[in-house]
C-alpha cells in the first residue's frame, strides 16, 4: 500500500477544511501497523482512505500496484470485498441476523457457495471461541464476543489486510487484550494488520507506529518491543489461544496467506446474482417484520387502490354481462329491415310502403338465415268484457319468438298454418294480461275484441324485465301478420321484418348481403337496415368507458399509496443507514444495496396488492349475496393479473428513489450514523 502526497479536504459551509496534508506513506505486506494520534489528527480519515471507504481529494493511493484514483464505486467495493477486512470500534453488526449470518455477509457479495459459506462462518466463530454462540444475535452477546464476531467477519473473504478502528475502544481491559492477541496471531499468519488508536499502550503491540498530528505524519518508527513474525509458529498452523475462550487452536481455517482467498467454491455469475437477491429478499422480510404496523399502514393505500380497481372492474363486468345477456335474449345476431328511405333523404316524404312479405321470404331463403319474421304495427281499441283500453297491435310471423328471443309464460305461439289461414288467434303480453285479465289466472282461450275483429288468446308472453325490446307500458296484442293485413289495416305491405342470422355468420357481412338482395329486388334503396350487434358494441364500449373512468379515479388511491411507500422507504433508508454502511464496507455493490430496498418496496406493494384482491373478493361476495340477479360482481382474471402487475410497478417506480438514495450513500458517512 503506497500513498503519495495524499490530501483530504472537506467542505464545511463556505469553508474548505483540510484534514490530511500531503501524506507520503508505504505499508508493506505482512506488517502490523498502528496509526496513533489524538482526536482530529486525521487517523480515521486515513484509515477510511486506505480501506477504500473514502477517496482522497488529491494525491495518489496504490494498492498492490494499482491506483484507486479512477475507480468507481463498484470497483472500490470489489477491492474491499477481495482484500480488506474491517474491525470497527462499535462492532457494526446487523441486529436482525445471528452471529453466523453476520460473519457470512461478505461472502454473499463475493459469490461464495452457500454450504461452504456456512461451514466457513461456523469454523471461524468456533476458532474464535464462539462455537456455542453461532445462532445468537448481537444483542445476546457481550462486547468482547461481538468484537470477535466482527473479527470473524473481517476474515470471511480472506482478509489480506485487516483494518481495525479503535478495536478495543468499547471493551473492558481483559476483552481488549484478547482482541489484541487475536490481531497479533492474525499478523503472525501473514495478514497485514493496520490499527487506528489513540492509546500508546495499544500502539506498542504493533510492529510499526505511525503518529499523526493535525493531518501530518510526525513520526514513523519501528517498535523495539515487537516480537517479529515467527515462521516456525506459522508453519505449525496454531494460533496462540487468548485468555478468554478465544482458542484459535486450528489455524488451518484458511486465514494463512496461502488460503487468504477462500473463493474457490464460488458460484456462477447467475448463481451469485440469485444468491444476492435471496439475501436482499430475506433482509427485506426481516425489516418488514420488525415494523409490522408501519408496513401494514404503508400497504393500506395499495390495498384500497387495488381493491377499488378490481371491484370496479368486477362491477363493470357484471353489469356488462347482464346487459349483454338481456340483449342476447332478444337475439343479438339479428338484422331488421325497415320500410322507407333513410331519415334526411328527400324521397322519404313520398315513397313508403315498399316492403312486402315476399321480400321477407326471399331473405328467409338465404343459407345464412335461420329465421325471419315480417312485422307491422298499429293501435286499436281492445275490449274484453267490460274493460276497454287502447292497445298496440303487432302482426308477426311464425318465427317471431325465435327471432326476438321472447318466451311464452303459457300457451303456444303461431305456426305456418296460423299464417296461411289467417287465423284470428292472438298472443298477449304481460301488460295486456294485467289490463284485461287482472282477475283471470289463465287467459288462454278467452276472446277479445280488437277493433271489430274478435281474437282468441292462445299464448301469454313472459314479462320483459331486461329493459330491451318493447318498452312501452301499453298493452300489446300479437296476431299473425296475414290476419292483421287482411282484417285490421287492409294492405299488402309490411313495416319491417326481422332476420335471425346463424351464430357463425358475421352480422355485418349478412347485413351487406341482405341490403344488396333487397336493393336488387326493389331497384332502389327504399329501405334501411339496423344491425342489433351494433347495440352490443355500443353497450360494450359504453360500459368499458365507464369502467375505465371509475378505475382511473380508483388509481388515484394507488398513486397515493405509492407515495406512501416512497415516504416510508425513505424513512427506512434513514433508519438503516448504518446497515447500508456496513454492507458497503464488506463489499456490497451499489446495485446490491439498490436491489435490497427495491425488493422491500416491491414486496410491500405486492403484499398490499394480494390483500387488496382479497378485500375485493370479500366486497364482491357481499354484493353478490345481497344483490339481485341483475346486479352481480364478476371478477376478471385479467384485472387481477393487471392489479398485481400494477402494484409491482408501483413498488419499482416509487421505491426507486429511496433505493437509489441508499445506493449513493457514502460508506463513511453511513457508518458514522447510529
Amino acid at each position: 500500500m503506497q500513498v503519495s502526497n495524499l490530501i483530504r479536504e472537506f467542505i464545511a459551509g463556505e469553508q474548505t477544511i483540510r484534514i490530511l496534508h500531503g501524506l507520503n506513506l508505504t505499508i508493506y505486506q505482512g506488517e502490523m501497523v498502528a496509526i496513533i494520534g489524538q482526536s482530529g489528527s486525521g487517523k480515521s480519515t486515513l484509515m477510511n482512505i486506505l480501506g477504500c471507504l473514502d477517496k482522497a481529494t488529491d494525491g495518489d493511493y496504490l494498492i498492490f500496484g494499482k491506483s484507486v484514483k479512477q475507480l468507481d464505486a463498484d470497483e472500490l467495493a470489489q477491492l474491499r470485498r477481495e482484500h480488506f477486512g474491517f474491525i470497527f470500534q462499535r462492532y457494526h453488526l446487523l441486529g436482525d441476523i445471528d452471529a453466523r449470518d453476520n460473519v457470512a455477509v461478505p461472502a454473499v457479495y463475493a459469490g461464495m457457495d452457500n454450504q461452504f459459506r456456512a461451514q466457513r462462518a461456523e469454523k471461524l466463530l468456533t476458532d474464535l471461541g464462539l462455537g456455542d454462540k453461532i445462532h445468537n444475535r448481537p444483542s445476546q452477546l457481550s462486547g468482547g464476543q461481538q468484537q470477535r464476531v466482527s473479527v470473524a467477519r473481517a476474515l470471511m473473504n480472506g482478509g489480506d489486510i485487516i483494518l481495525a478502528d479503535e478495536p478495543t475502544g468499547a471493551l473492558d481491559s481483559k476483552s481488549g487484550q484478547d482482541v489484541l492477541q487475536i490481531l497479533r496471531n492474525l499478523n503472525n499468519q501473514g495478514h497485514t494488520v493496520i490499527m487506528v488508536t489513540h492509546d500508546p499502550s495499544i500502539a506498542e503491540q504493533a510492529e510499526r507506529v505511525i503518529e499523526l498530528k493535525d493531518g501530518h505524519i510526525i513520526a514513523d518508527y519501528r517498535n523495539e518491543h515487537f516480537k517479529p513474525f515467527d515462521v516456525t509458529q506459522s508453519q505449525t498452523n496454531d494460533i496462540e489461544p487468548s485468555s478468554i475462550e478465544a482458542s484459535t487452536h486450528d489455524a488451518n481455517l484458511s486465514t494463512s496467506p496461502h488460503h487468504s482467498k477462500p473463493l474457490k467454491k464460488q458460484k456462477s455469475s447467475l448463481g451469485s446474482f440469485i444468491d444476492r437477491l435471496s439475501e436482499a429478499f430475506r433482509m427485506s422480510i426481516l425489516a418488514m417484520r420488525a415494523h409490522k404496523m408501519r408496513t401494514l399502514l404503508t400497504m393500506l393505500g395499495i390495498i384500497i387502490g387495488i381493491a377499488s380497481v378490481v371491484s370496479v372492474v368486477g362491477l363493470g363486468q357484471g353489469s356488462q354481462q347482464q346487459i349483454l345477456s338481456n340483449i342476447s335474449s332478444l337475439g343479438t345476431n339479428t338484422i331488421t329491415v325497415i320500410d322507407g328511405y333513410p331519415y334526411g333523404d328527400p324521397r322519404r316524404a313520398y315513397n313508403d310502403h315498399n316492403l312486402t312479405p315476399d321480400d321477407a321470404k326471399a331473405v328467409g331463403n338465404q343459407p345464412y338465415v335461420v329465421s325471419v319474421s315480417p312485422q307491422l304495427d298499429t293501435s286499436a281499441s281492445v275490449r274484453y268484457r267490460n274493460v276497454q283500453e287502447s292497445a298496440s297491435i303487432s302482426g308477426v310471423g311464425e318465427g317471431y319468438l325465435e327471432v326476438t328471443g321472447e318466451k311464452l309464460a303459457m300457451g303456444q305461439g303461431f305456426d305456418a298454418q296460423s299464417i296461411a289461414l289467417r287465423t284470428q288467434d292472438i298472443i298477449i303480453d304481460d301488460n295486456a294480461k294485467k289490463t284485461f285479465f287482472a282477475d283471470v289466472d289463465n287467459p288462454i282461450g278467452e276472446v277479445m275484441l280488437i277493433g271489430n275483429v274478435p281474437g282468441r288468446v292462445i299464448g301469454l308472453l313472459e314479462p320483459n324485465e331486461g329493459g330491451f325490446g318493447p318498452s312501452n307500458d301499453s298493452p300489446t296484442i300479437y296476431m299473425p301478420y296475414t290476419t292483421m293485413m287482411s282484417r285490421i289495416v287492409g294492405g299488402e305491405n309490411i313495416d319491417r321484418f326481422v332476420v335471425l342470422i346463424g351464430n357463425q355468420i358475421s352480422t355485418s357481412a349478412a347485413e351487406s348481403a341482405i341490403f344488396d338482395l333487397i336493393e336488387s329486388r326493389h331497384g332502389a334503396d327504399d329501405f334501411r337496415t339496423r344491425n342489433s350487434d351494433s347495440i352490443r358494441q355500443t353497450i360494450e364500449s359504453t360500459t368499458n368507458t365507464m369502467t375505465l373512468l371509475i378505475s382511473s379515479i380508483a388509481i388515484i388511491s394507488l398513486i397515493v399509496g405509492g407515495i406512501g411507500v416512497m415516504n416510508i422507504m425513505l424513512v427506512s433508508v434513514t433508519e438503516r443507514t448504518n446497515e447500508i454502511g456496513v454492507r458497503m464496507a464488506v463489499g456490497a455493490r451499489q446495485s446490491d444495496i439498490m436491489q435490497q430496498f427495491l425488493i422491500e418496496a416491491v414486496l410491500v406493494c405486492v403484499l398490499g396488492g394480494g390483500l387488496g384482491v382479497l378485500l375485493a373478493f370479500t366486497i364482491g361476495e357481499g354484493i353478490n349475496s345481497i344483490g339481485s340477479d341483475n346486479f352481480k360482481v364478476i371478477y376478471s382474471p385479467t384485472s387481477i393479473i393487471a392489479a398485481f402487475i400494477c402494484s409491482t410497478l408501483i413498488g419499482v417506480i416509487f421505491g426507486f428513489l429511496p433505493a437509489r438514495n441508499a445506493a449513493k450513500l457514502n460508506p463513511v458517512e453511513a457508518l458514522s450514523r447510529d
